[in-house]
């Protein structure tokens, strides 16, 4: 297969008293070392962290962000060969592109996702808002045939993130989860996901019109931010006074945060999820713990397995995720959404048709 020498990039642009903004350049397309594969995209999904970074509040990035990929091997390294990997071999490219495999994180079952000294799309390495990728072999997320490229593409870091906080999150079947920014394009699959799960959800959002689309999804409850002031004494209300088992904060807000510990019930979980400005700090007493025995853990992505696992619910049509197809340059526009949020499930940019190699 003949390769073009340069491709179509999204990179951000930031300029002093003015937002960011993505321009679309035309670059060489990068070369494989060693032991990478050079993936030719057809898809990629737009995540709010992918927003939160080009605003450059959140450190250092690359100019290309993007780590919601779905595409093709088409090109290998000098030290791979066709037993290792083949040629159109279809797989997904997340936020983790590499990992060491020998610090204290990577040390311990699960910690992976956490590793210290971890590649990831768009932070250290050039993301997928471009129709070529590179990515390491070693750590390589193959994909199954089947489901359309779209579906896919918000599993690889919304989808997996919030099964895995429903995964670890203690709650038995039967049991009341709330989703706090439930109409996103991550707690749109959490709802999924929690239903396909077999817990109870509660939703929680800001506005009238989501609330048919979050219970269409499988929420038994909606809670409209804009017509509630006292949201923890609802949910409270919907639980019989218990308060939820889980609540899995997927809105970018500490005041989320903040109101989500008044939801819990004895022995509850809040997932952090949602990634606020640093600014917004959230407060709480010791005996709010002490009392309660609740616990406070994150969910950050998932492993390679996890994603198979994630996915696995999308092939059973367990899974739908609602998007909203659109290109590479309307980047900027979709940011502009997120950021307000108005988006509705999760934007996928798409570069081309994928051909499944004959």
């Amino acid at each position: 297969m003949e390769l073009p020498s340069t491709h179509k990039t999204a990179a951000v642009v930031r300029k002093n008293g003015s937002k960011a903004r993505f321009e679309i350049e035309s670059v060489s397309i990068p070369e494989p070392g060693p032991q990478d594969v050079l993936v030719q995209l057809s898809v990629t999904g737009v995540c709010g962290t992918d927003i939160a970074l080009a605003s450059g509040e959140l450190g250092p990035t690359r100019r290309i962000l993007g780590h919601e990929g779905v595409g093709r091997v088409v090109k290998l390294g000098s030290g791979l060969s066709e037993s290792q990997v083949k040629l159109g071999q279809r797989v997904g490219v997340a936020w983790q592109r590499d990992i060491c495999g020998t610090c204290a994180m990577c040390l311990i079952e699960g910690g992976e996702t956490r590793c210290l000294e971890q590649l990831n799309s768009g932070r250290k390495i050039d993301g997928t808002f471009a129709e070529y990728t590179i990515v390491p072999y070693r750590y390589l997320t193959t994909l199954v045939e089947g489901p359309e490229d779209q579906m896919l593409a918000p599993i690889l870091c919304g989808g997996v993130t919030v099964y895995k906080g429903l995964k670890l999150c203690g709650a038995t079947p039967g049991q009341w989860i709330a989703i706090s920014g439930a109409g996103g394009g991550v707690g749109a699959l959490g709802i999924q996901y929690s239903k396909a799960m077999g817990y109870r959800t509660i939703a929680i959002d800001a506005g009238q019109e989501k609330e048919q689309y979050c219970r269409s999804l499988g929420a038994e409850v909606y809670i409209d931010l804009t017509q509630t002031a006292e949201v923890a004494s609802v949910v409270r209300e919907k639980t019989s006074g218990r308060g939820a088992t889980a609540v899995l904060v997927t809105a970018g807000s500490g005041k989320a945060y903040q109101d989500a510990l008044g939801m819990l019930g004895p022995f509850g979980t809040l997932v952090c999820i949602g990634i606020p400005p640093p600014s917004q700090l959230v407060n709480f007493h010791p005996l709010l713990f002490i009392d309660l025995g609740i616990r406070i853990i994150g969910s950050a992505v998932g492993t390679r397995l996890d994603i198979q696992e994630a996915i696995s619910f999308v092939e059973r049509g367990l899974v739908k995720p609602t998007v909203q197809m659109t290109t590479l340059d309307q980047l900027s526009e979709v940011g502009e959404q997120i950021i307000q949020g108005k988006a509705i499930g999760k934007f996928v940019i798409r570069f081309r048709d994928d051909a499944v190699p004959s």
